[in-house]
């Protein structure tokens, strides 16, 4: 039959026999396992279980012994108090023993415990009515009878001892010998699975090695000298070597293109930033100076000065991401300082009211208890929450939720740190998108730059921290925002 098929069918043929034997081998294995863990859940553990609740019910009988005669020399109540306390101790192991299925043996040895039990405690009753109202004979004669039902109750609890111990030795029996089927199946199996590698082995030598040889021997020499004994480490590393040539050229040639396809970015950034520069930032200098003109002239109301402050900011927000655009391939300058993180968000948050009001977002800001304090520059702290809140506007449209909670918590390896999520209710962020969102010029919108989140990302990391985000298409998005919790005076700036 192997004759008939080719090399590579009889090399699988062969293999595929090795795999159903070792299979099987599992199989079978498993198959003894489940069953032992099976009598291991069942039995045993039930007799575990009835064994513990027989030797409770024993300890709690036998500690009942004795405690209505000391009642009766000494009339002290405390050994009332204490026949009731193992009265109980009885009743509830008694419950124990029942949790579990019984067999009828044993369900028929707990019947009677409970009947004689019953029995025993209705007449340990009486007795101690006799004595309390001086029928001292009579008390004597029934205290004679239930110490005869004693020891029948303490037989029938030790014969229900008796009984679960039996079955776990007859567990245990039937547990050594599925162990001992498996090792007698796994013994047999040995030779068959051993006779197919030395088949496998000599087929392989004799169809695939030995005429590999022969094709090295009539190749003779290469430029790197003899061929080495083992022909297919030599071809598998000739094969290696050019492999790895043309991935390591393929990676050069796809680094080289995204080079220049960076430079060419950078290069119109850079006259984008100047023309930007030139174009807005004079003017906004100018409305800048009117409006503390204005401020300081006119009289307004609350409304209409928190407005203006509205307005003030604003412009201030244009004149930063001008200078941030323009900065972009410079490292930024920190103004690190002593900030709480929910007057940042808080300030965020302020900035974007009429934003929010005019895109009729809800948001639901939490901040956490205490919250510790961290060393930021907070503008730039902010310009990260505002262009992610943004971002989210611009993604729910008209309408939505954002929720912004805090919290703080320790993480590798950064040590105690601050975190801040901003969940949107928008589209969310397909897969195949969301680990580009932070890259340069990368923007879902056709008027967008692209600079956003990737300037948000320079500037949490240039904190010591980091920024991710998560989401699942039509739940939304959540950024999350990890700054470390440093002491002043022992901030590291990065260079």
């Amino acid at each position: 039959m192997l004759n008939r098929l080719s090399l590579r069918g009889q090399i699988l043929f062969t293999l595929f026999v090795m795999v159903i034997v070792t299979l099987c081998v599992g199989l079978v294995g498993i198959w003894y396992a489940l069953r032992v863990d099976g009598i291991m859940n069942t039995a045993v553990g039930r007799s575990y279980a009835g064994t513990r609740a027989a030797e409770e019910l024993t300890i709690a009988l036998v500690t009942q012994k004795g405690l209505t005669t000391y009642y009766v020399q000494d009339h002290d109540p405390g050994w009332l108090d204490r026949l009731a306390e193992k009265h109980g101790n009885f009743e509830h192991w008694l419950a124990a023993a029942r949790e579990n299925p019984l067999p009828p043996e044993a369900e028929a040895i707990l019947r009677d415990i409970e009947e004689r039990y019953v029995h025993y405690v209705a007449t340990r009753a009486q007795v101690l009515d006799y004595y309390k109202h001086d029928r001292f004979a009579d008390g004597s004669a029934l205290h004679k009878d239930i110490r005869q039902q004693f020891h029948e109750l303490l037989d029938l609890c030790q014969r229900y001892r008796r009984f679960h111990e039996n079955t776990i030795a007859t567990s245990n029996a039937e547990i050594a010998e599925r162990l001992d089927d498996l090792r007698n199946a796994s013994i047999a199996a040995m030779p068959l699975v051993i006779g197919l590698g030395v088949f496998l082995a000599w087929f392989l030598i004799r169809h695939v090695l030995q005429p590999i040889r022969r094709m090295a021997e009539e190749m003779g020499y290469d430029r790197s000298g003899p061929l080495r004994p083992d022909e297919l480490t030599t071809l598998g590393s000739r094969v290696r070597s050019l492999l790895e040539d043309v991935d390591v050229t393929h990676t050069k040639l796809r680094r080289s293109r995204e080079h220049l396809k960076q430079s060419e970015k950078w290069a119109l950034t850079g006259k984008l930033a100047a023309g930007v520069a030139h174009s807005i930032r004079n003017p906004l200098t100018s409305v800048k100076i009117r409006l503390f003109s204005l401020g300081r002239s006119l009289s307004l109301t609350e409304d209409q000065k928190e407005d203006f402050e509205v307005i003030t900011e604003e412009i201030a927000h244009i004149d930063s991401i001008a200078r941030n655009f323009l900065e972009f391939s410079r490292p930024p300058k920190l103004r690190m300082q002593t900030v709480s993180p929910t007057d940042v968000v808080t300030s965020a948050l302020r900035l974007l009211k009429h934003r929010l009001e005019s895109y009729e977002v809800q948001v639901e800001h939490s901040p956490g208890a205490a919250l510790r304090d961290v060393q930021a520059d907070p503008e730039q702290l902010k310009e990260v929450l505002v262009n992610i809140i943004v971002n989210a506007c611009d993604a729910m449209g008209r309408g939505g939720r954002i929720v912004i909670t805090e919290e703080e918590g320790y993480v590798n390896p950064l040590g105690e740190v601050v975190t801040i999520r901003i969940t949107d209710s928008g589209p969310g962020i397909p897969a195949s998108r969301r680990n580009m969102i932070f890259q340069p010029f990368y923007s879902f919108k056709e008027e967008g730059t692209g600079l956003g989140l990737s300037i948000a990302k320079r500037i949490v990391e240039d904190h010591g921290g980091w920024i991710n985000v998560t989401s699942r298409p039509g739940e939304g998005a959540t950024f999350t925002i990890t700054l470390p919790v440093r002491e002043e005076g022992k901030w590291l700036r990065s260079s």
